[in-house]
């Protein structure tokens, strides 16, 4: 065991998990690559979960947090008028397409999701909830509560009253058969039936991501939370829109998730990849509904000179060398290179995802039955071959791709090829 480990295991509760069965250290990082302190450099394809999205030593983010750091003001807080924090929030509103929008900022995206629970819950005078199945919001106590995962839900006990609905479990007996518009209905009969039997009235709102990251890259198909969102607005409950990982391009197709759906949600939540690692997160949200809180609030941190400096670099980057397109057309080239495992590799389940947001499902050869060990498997093997990728899902069986959005097509294939080496690896090993 190396001394920081040691180190690490003496200080750090148990729960805060390492990857690989010798963790290492990252030390440097530049463009699409980083270095361990032994001085091994791999392609980073999983960027800090979903968080770098510009790569590492990016001059133009750099410059940004130099500029404001040279100016000696790192902090004020909220109380005083932050003209970056300003201009941050006018690119955002102005991007997210609600009318009327307001931003408040945050230092993460389990602070993110706590404050739109909280105006939501006050808007609608409710401490009921609606949220997915497989999904995951924070660890904090309000946030693990509207969690749909049983692997992230470390209490039972809950601020809120939360209703589970159906959209990313397609495989179950009772959906397996259906069409995506077939399941659409299923799924819209089983909210109205939960709303006339379960839930009380006056729901506050429900909480959804587009893409389920933790989930294992599950997602509902396009146009069901629009099919939710027409029931919900005959009740009047608010929808929100978990954007921590699928905003700012990420999955090709939009620059928010939600898009693929075709609807406008009344709140957005960001965070990961807004500072390029740069703590920062928030909500965009229309103005009545961000302004309905009756008493005095701010965020100490949130917003601060330093990450908004980083945000606005990150987010100027994004739009000015349109890495929404890049996203959209490297993810059609490795998915192009990970589909036909589904059909040559017994371990090999499902392949999915958008954009550069992908997941691959390892199974148990002969039973079908969820493989996490496959997966802590390849994730060794990618390790070993220069590769850094991430693994989640309920059962831990999914592997987690989610490169930086200024991947290089090169870079691509150099990744795809390192992926298709290791997991035929471990599934020769599994069949053996």
């Amino acid at each position: 065991m190396s001394d920081l480990l040691a180190r690490h295991r003496a200080v750090m509760p148990a729960w805060l998990a390492l990857y690989y069965d010798t963790p290492i250290e990252i030390v440097s990082g530049k463009g699409n690559r980083l270095t361990d302190a032994e001085g091994r450099t791999y392609l980073d394809f999983f960027a800090g979960i979903v968080t770098n999205t510009l790569g590492y030593d990016v001059a133009e983010v750099r410059d940004a947090v130099e500029r404001q750091l040279a100016r000696g003001v790192a902090h004020t807080s909220t109380l005083y008028l932050l003209r970056g924090q300003v201009e941050l929030a006018e690119k955002i509103a102005r991007l997210s397409g609600i009318p009327e929008a307001k931003v408040f900022f945050t230092n993460s995206g389990t602070e993110a999701n706590e404050t739109a629970l909280l105006l939501a819950t006050c808007a609608r005078g409710s401490d009921q909830v609606l949220a997915m199945r497989n999904s995951y919001h924070g660890r904090s106590y309000g946030t693990t509560a509207v969690t749909g995962n049983r692997s992230w839900k470390n209490s039972a006990l809950s601020p809120l009253n939360v209703h589970y609905l159906h959209g990313t479990d397609r495989d179950l007996p009772a959906f397996r058969a259906l069409s995506d518009a077939g399941y659409i209905d299923a799924c819209v009969a089983d909210l109205r039936e939960v709303l006339a039997t379960a839930a009380a009235p006056d729901l506050a709102c429900l909480i959804a991501e587009p893409v389920q990251g933790v989930g294992g890259l599950t997602a509902p198909p396009d146009g069901l939370l629009a099919a939710y969102k027409e029931v919900l607005d005959e009740h009047g409950i608010l929808f929100v829109s978990d954007e921590v990982q699928t905003a700012w391009g990420r999955t090709g197709e939009h620059f928010w998730g939600i898009g693929a759906h075709g609807v406008v949600p009344d709140a957005m939540t960001f965070a990961k990849g807004l500072g390029n690692g740069v703590a920062i997160g928030g909500v965009v949200a229309r103005g009545d509904l961000m302004d309905v809180l009756p008493a005095n609030s701010l965020s100490t941190f949130g917003g601060n000179p330093i990450a908004t400096a980083a945000a606005n670099a990150t987010l100027d980057y994004i739009l000015d060398h349109e890495l929404q397109t890049n996203a959209a057309r490297l993810g059609e080239v490795l998915m192009a290179g990970l589909r036909p495992l589904v059909e040559t590799l017994p371990s090999v389940a499902a392949v999915r995802g958008k954009g550069l947001m992908l997941g691959m499902e390892l199974v148990r050869p002969g039973t079908g039955e969820p493989a996490p060990e496959l997966a802590a498997a390849a994730l060794e093997a990618t390790r070993e071959r220069g590769l850094l990728i991430g693994k989640g899902g309920l059962r831990g069986n999914v592997l987690r791709m989610a490169p930086p959005l200024t991947l290089h097509e090169e870079e691509a294939r150099e990744g795809l090829e390192v992926l298709v080496e290791a997991v035929s690896a471990v599934d020769a090993a599994a069949r053996s």
